[in-house]
């Protein structure tokens, strides 16, 4: 059965080297959104049991995706790929609850590790 994913960018080509870099072995039904409203209404309509999510969108950006995440006590495996390497930024976001965090450019072997690190894959 498919893993329901979505990903999660303002940018399209950011999200579709983010759905490249997915191991190719990997049975997903990937959803795309572009901001943090479209990522909480997918996780709401079940179309994210993983979740891959920039911090820096307009609309609602990835640190309050996670607030509000963590608010509704929402449960879904959140994977941040983000440019912002800064320590407090990798800090804040494993405080609201991600699982890992990601730095773009994307690699395959970067999530795939991910993944088998805790068991999705």
């Amino acid at each position: 059965m498919a893993v329901p994913v979505t990903v999660v960018d303002d940018s399209k080509i950011s999200r579709k080297m983010v759905i490249r870099a997915l191991p190719p072995a990997w049975e997903v039904d990937i959803t795309q959104a572009e901001n943090g409203e479209e990522a909480l209404a997918a996780y709401r309509d079940g179309k994210a049991e993983v979740m891959f999510l920039d911090l820096t969108m307009p609309v609602m950006d990835g640190y309050q995706v996670l607030e509000q995440l963590q608010k509704e006590a929402l449960n879904t495996f959140v994977v941040v790929i983000s440019a912002d390497i800064q320590p407090e930024a990798q800090e804040r976001v494993k405080k609201l609850g991600a699982m890992a965090f990601i730095k773009k450019p994307v690699k395959t072997e970067h999530i795939e590790d991910v993944l088998k690190e805790y068991g999705l894959v």
